[in-house]
């Protein structure tokens, strides 16, 4: 039998667990059914082999020199039981010992009745227990969990035990294993800072933009982020977009777009020039506390891009209710301009339409269409005119939904419900 058979306490090879049976102990020591001579004072009882060579060995022993140990005593007798002689033996003894006893029987047909043979051992009775088969359970419980230290150890003398008891850990605490779950919005936050300190610079004042760069930089890398010292530049507003991980979870590099004003140099003092927006693609990475940018944005060329070949439908006009809701439509953006009260006062009831208050007035409807749909809700679209300080104007194209609501007196009207 192989070794491992040994150790996971399995069975030979071409044998089962269910060949083999294993009986229960008894517990205690068991007890002698022997019948004993002397529990039986009123029958002829012979002494059982042992029982026999314990006693001619107990009688055959020399005798005690004077003043020693007492012979054993003799079996009580009653007063009415008939005393019989004992025949002297026919060899003779030697001086100071005294002849050996033979063991008498008392038999309830007299006295001098004939000796009867003696009686064999008595067959011991019933085992007192019984054997009963293993448990499959307790089978397979006891190979799982010996298979299960033994697969305990074999991993121990692989990876040493101790790695166990002191893991080893790293002295530099800027590693980060591999996670899921970038922290997109911190990454957002200081790409997005880190982003206006970097497009920020003045050669009056050269030790604020290291300053400012250093807030977001990780440690050890130049704060001056590749800038010679000259010139000047502010970033006003910026805007974070996409945040694109790598595949280690690690580093990542977000998307950022932010206006800029440049300044011109003109004698002694600098003149402003028009605002712009620049998009640069900030790299960052994941420490153990924070998120740092790892090195300077790169510039990122803004194109324009067509509309998708799959852009949703806007419907199939529904040209009756548009011309019956062209006038309420005016109504609407006209009051959508001016205050809230105006608006909640055209739109149908329940509806929450915060207005422009005033930022701008009507122009014109340049267009209104009504689509299909169910009986209760349409889905519309409405291009207007806006009028601006001075002559100023702008058109907007807005979408809107229209809720058919019942007056009073029964009349149905479609009123604006949402905007957007």
């Amino acid at each position: 039998m192989s070794w491992w058979r040994t150790v996971l306490n399995l069975p030979p090879k071409g044998e089962h667990w269910s060949d083999q049976r294993r009986t229960k102990k008894p517990k205690g020591r068991p007890q002698n059914t022997a019948p004993e001579w002397w529990q039986h004072p009123d029958g002829p009882v012979s002494p059982t082999p042992r029982q026999a060579q314990g006693v001619a060995a107990q009688y055959s022993a020399p005798p005690p020199v004077a003043g020693g140990v007492m012979a054993p005593p003799r079996r009580p007798q009653g007063p009415d039981t008939p005393r019989t002689a004992v025949p002297p033996p026919q060899h003779a003894t030697a001086p100071g010992q005294r002849p050996p006893e033979r063991l008498r029987q008392r038999s309830p047909h007299g006295a001098h009745a004939a000796p009867q043979p003696p009686r064999g051992p008595v067959e011991p009775g019933p085992t007192p227990w019984a054997t009963e088969p293993e448990s499959s359970f307790s089978t397979w419980a006891r190979r799982f969990f010996r298979g299960l230290v033994v697969a305990v150890l074999l991993l121990a003398a692989i990876s040493g035990v101790r790695s166990w008891i002191r893991p080893t850990t790293g002295t530099n605490g800027g590693v980060v294993a591999n996670q899921s779950g970038f922290p997109a919005d911190e990454a957002r936050a200081v790409a997005t800072r880190y982003a206006v300190s970097y497009l920020n610079w003045d050669e009056g004042n050269p030790d604020a933009r290291p300053a400012q760069i250093s807030l977001d930089l990780a440690a050890g890398l130049d704060a001056r982020a590749g800038w010679n010292g000259r010139g000047k530049q502010t970033a006003n507003a910026a805007y974070p977009g996409e945040v694109k991980v790598d595949s280690g979870g690690v580093t990542a590099v977000v998307d950022v777009r932010v206006q800029v004003r440049p300044f011109t140099k003109q004698g002694r003092g600098w003149s402003g020039g028009p605002y712009s927006w620049q998009r640069v693609a900030v790299p960052v990475a994941r420490t153990s506390s924070r998120v740092v940018a790892s090195g300077p944005p790169t510039y990122v060329a803004d194109e324009r891009a067509a509309l998708p070949d799959n852009m949703p439908d806007a419907g199939v006009p529904d040209d009756d209710l548009t011309a019956a809701t062209l006038k309420d439509a005016e109504a609407f953006f006209s009051a959508y301009a001016e205050s809230d009260a105006k608006v909640e006062a055209v739109a149908a009831p329940g509806a929450a339409i915060r207005s422009l208050n005033g930022a701008v007035k009507l122009g014109e409807l340049k267009d209104w269409q009504v689509f299909t749909g169910n009986d209760d809700e349409r889905r519309a679209t409405g291009a207007v005119t806006w009028k601006g300080t001075g002559d100023t104007t702008l058109d907007q194209t807005y979408t809107l939904t229209l809720r058919r609501t019942v007056a009073a007196d029964g009349a149905q009207r479609w009123q604006v419900a949402a905007v957007g």
